[in-house]
This record gives C-alpha cells, structure tokens and sequence, in this order.
C-alpha cells in the first residue's frame, strides 16, 4: 500500500508539480469564509458548475474528508509565464487521469480537488443552461469547496503566501483524497 502512495506522488510531480506530500484528511482545514471570498472576490464566481453555489460547502467537504485517512497535497510552484492557463489545464487533466489510476488501483474513494476556476472550456455550459460537457474530467476547486489553502498547506509544512507584486510566484495546491 506503502508503495503505491508513493507511486502517486511520483506520478504528481511527473504531472508537472513542484512537490507533493501524503498527508491526513484531518490536517485539511475548511471555513466558512472561503466560499464568501469566492463569492465576493472572484469573477467566475457562478459561472461554473466548479464554482459556488454549485459545489458542496464547507460542512459537506468537511464531512467527506472526514471519511478519508489519506490525501496527497499536490504542490506546485507558478511563475508568471505566458502560456500558464493551457499549461494548467495539461497539468490539471493529468491529476484526472491519476485519480482514475488511483480508482482503478482499488480506491474506489479516490476523489480529487483542483484550484482555482475550471480551465475545461472556454465558457461553461451552465452559461447556456446546458450539462456539463466534461462532467467525467470536471472537477470543483479546493476553495470552492470551503477548504482553507493557506492553513492547509501551513499545517502540512508547505509554503504559500499571498502575492504582493503581478509577477510573485503563486504557490498552487491541489488536494488528491485516496482511500
């Protein structure tokens, strides 16, 4: 079992992540305010099926997480570059298709969290009161779900910080729940 977690992580950081670490649901922190942040703050908020108020709250996720004992916190350092958003959408397609791997494995529990706004399609679908057409690959985003990232990955000894400058590097998390 061991060495198929670490398997996982390999596979992470061959997907394009700077880091991951295996780490316990309960580390995870969720919070009320984070949803509002996405609400009051985010230009995409309601424009996704990935985004509030379509996604679970921060009790629901809480709840789910609870029902884990292992996650992998995918880590990835992003320097502003041209190009950046069609390198996330590699990136993010691949940690879907590790998640199915991760399934197929025999965790049939796997579930995973990206960041950020979904990067499927140029507009959803919901803008048209139509269903999702990447439903399989669509995932919602940490935040969106209630999941503090900052604490998070604090508790877990990873580096984030809020960005002063336009050209900082953003510090990326996304969260693969195994079991």
């Amino acid at each position: 079992m061991k060495d198929l977690i670490e398997k996982y992580i390999r596979l992470v950081i061959k997907s394009g992540a700077t880091d991951a670490k295996l780490i316990h649901p309960s580390s995870v922190v969720t919070a009320p305010w984070v949803r509002i942040k996405c609400q009051f703050g985010c230009p995409a908020y309601g424009q996704s099926y990935c985004c509030p108020p379509d996604t679970p709250d921060h009790h629901q996720t809480r709840e789910m997480l609870d029902s884990y004992q292992r996650a992998i916190l995918c880590h990835v350092e992003a320097p502003k570059i041209q190009g950046k958003k069609r390198q996330f959408k590699k990136y993010y397609t691949k940690l879907v298709d590790l998640e199915g791997l991760v399934f197929k494995d025999g965790y049939y529990k796997a579930f995973l969290f990206l960041s950020g706004p979904c990067r499927l399609c140029g507009e959803c679908e919901k803008m048209n009161e139509k269903p999702c057409q990447h439903g399989y690959k669509a995932r919602p985003s940490m935040e969106s779900c209630g999941i503090d990232v900052f604490q998070t990955a604090r508790n877990n000894g990873l580096s984030i910080d809020t960005l002063s400058k336009p050209d900082d590097t953003q510090n990326v998390y996304c969260l693969l729940m195994v079991d």
